[in-house]
């Protein structure tokens, strides 16, 4: 029979994790060291808890799996739980799993180092962040608690918790069987893609909007071959922006409301009949409406269930939903080719001069460079940076869009590295580089190497634009390309567009280090984008109840 910490990481891998993420600590040694000598899964130790919760909810989001955090009891997990919180907020299901006491030192009698309150305090917490729990302390019925809490992760797409007694890594265990898949009622199923199409092919201006889940479900194709054969354009949230990157024919923007493009907002505000797939009803994704949604017309699928109207259908999954779909619209229906869109405009073609660089002209400079040399995955930090790559030609794209919580970019960058097979770009603001900035220091042990642009406006610039009267937005110069040497890469600090564009050639020319371009932006000066979404969540705001 295998011992625990190995039947563990079987476990793991046998569901779809690729690599695990951690940081040691005492009460975890044990299981580093069965991670580290089995070689069952690649292992990547960085410098701080919220940065391995970051780079494992950005790896779960390019493989569309479950992905691994590994840190120690107390001082370490609690660390980790703002990650996890976003990762439960964004439908990110980061596999957790703490280190923790023995059982013989649980019945001790003493305080245990690290303890907060009491020994069930940091289950307490995690419950609340996380969709199952299992601790270990029962060989004989840990198995199965691995293969409940492994599926419950993978069905609904949520963080799960683990906690693994550092005197039980050893224990013999049964292996663990994988569980089938939560049974789904085929006549609700049917019913309810029935009703929907029904909708849809009866309807004058059908849509179907995307978000996180169509992504954490590995159903973006099946998306889009839906949408193709019923002929109904395709647009995603904020949060979902970089979905279907590679179905163009079918995408026809990001939905904005009042600060996006024109003829998407009336795609979807205009529509009789909304399909929404995977869609989170957040301030983010619908704050900016022009006009409000009737959801008695629309139709959403997510989180397991299915609202069409007034009828509500639970233990639906999306991809069932979609393949059921498929199935009854069969393989010969074609519905006519959505109506020509005015073409989605972004900026390029920026001029190589000394004008000062402004937010919008960042966009327009890594436009240039991947019409030249192809798009790169794009990790991006909360603040303007993620607005201005709604102005960057649709890619594959990972940020914090609802939870927004600052220091994801740098280390989700670094599970990019990992995960997407391609040499990842990473967009931060100076607020946020000072966070998990010198997370760039593990590239050179793990051969990473990144391009990071670093808007250094030397203030937190998006709340400055919410309230500009408070002195407490400004922020320190802290020359943030003088220090990638020490760190193991090249830093530069740009100025004009001239330097920016000349910085970006270089950088996509060099490999093998990570390259960090600090680009010196003026206070008070933000992308267009934001400028937009600001103007409208202001006047959303002040808009009567209805």
């Amino acid at each position: 029979m295998p011992a625990l910490g190995r039947a563990l990481l079987d476990a793991l891998h046998q569901h779809g994790a690729h690599e695990i993420f951690g940081i040691p600590g005492d009460f975890v040694l044990p299981f580093f060291k069965v991670i580290e000598e089995s070689g069952v899964l690649p292992f990547y130790t960085l410098s701080h808890e919220p940065a391995v919760g970051f780079a494992a909810d950005a790896t779960a989001r390019f493989h569309g799996a479950i992905s691994v955090a590994v840190v120690t009891w107390g001082a370490g997990a609690f660390n980790l739980v703002n990650a996890v919180a976003g990762a439960y907020a964004e439908r990110v299901p980061v596999v957790v799993i703490s280190g923790a006491p023995g059982v013989s030192e649980r019945a001790s009698g003493w305080r245990l180092h690290h303890m907060s309150r009491e020994i069930e305090t940091q289950t307490r917490v995690f419950r609340e962040i996380t969709c199952d729990q299992a601790i270990l302390e029962d060989p004989a019925r840990a198995p199965a608690q691995i293969a409940r809490v492994l599926r419950s992760a993978r069905e609904y797409s949520l963080p799960v918790y683990i906690e693994l007694p550092r005197d039980l890594v050893g224990a013999e265990i049964e292996a663990v069987t994988p569980l089938p898949p939560s049974p789904v009622l085929p006549a609700a199923l049917a019913e309810a893609a029935a009703e929907i199409l029904h909708r849809l092919r009866s309807a004058a201006s059908p849509c179907i909007m995307v978000d996180v889940e169509v992504r954490r479900y590995g159903v973006e194709a099946r998306v889009a071959e839906l949408a193709r054969r019923l002929g109904i354009p395709v647009v995603t949230t904020f949060m979902g922006r970089g979905l279907l990157s590679g179905h163009r024919d079918v995408v026809r923007g990001t939905y904005l409301g009042t600060a996006g493009q024109a003829a998407v907002t009336e795609l979807v505000e205009g529509s009789d009949a909304l399909l929404l797939l995977g869609v989170i009803l957040s301030d983010t994704n619908f704050a900016l409406s022009e006009r409000r949604i009737d959801m008695r017309r629309a139709m959403l699928a997510t989180s397991r269930q299915v609202q069409v109207g007034y009828h509500s259908t639970p233990d639906i999954p999306v991809g069932a939903l979609i393949d059921t779909l498929l199935a009854q619209v069969g393989t010969t229906e074609h519905g006519r080719p959505p109506a020509p869109m005015p073409p989605e405009h972004y900026p390029e073609a920026l001029p190589a001069d000394d004008a000062p660089v402004a937010p919008s002209d960042i966009a327009a400079a890594i436009n240039d460079l991947f019409a030249q040399h192809g798009p790169l995955p794009i990790a991006a930090d909360i603040g303007d940076c993620l607005f201005t790559a709604m102005e960057i030609r649709n890619t594959e794209l990972v940020a914090p869009g609802y939870y927004a919580g600052m220091g994801y970019g740098v280390p989700a960058g670094l599970g990019a590295c990992v995960a997407s097979g391609s040499r990842p770009l990473i967009l931060v603001g100076d607020g946020a580089f000072q966070m998990t900035g010198f997370e760039l220091g593990n590239c050179r042990r793990y051969g990473w190497d990144p391009i990071v642009i670093v808007f250094n406006n030397a203030s937190w610039e998006m709340l400055r634009v919410f309230q500009p009267e408070s002195a407490f937005n400004n922020l320190d110069d802290w020359r943030f390309a003088e220090l990638a040497g020490p760190l193991g890469g090249d830093g530069v600090r740009v100025t004009t567009r001239r330097a920016l564009v000349d910085a970006l050639a270089r950088a996509h020319a060099t490999r093998g280090r990570f390259q960090l371009i600090e680009v010196m932006l003026p206070r008070g000066q933000t992308s267009d984008t934001l400028a937009r979404f600001v103007a409208g969540f202001k006047a959303a705001r002040e808009r009567p109840a209805p």
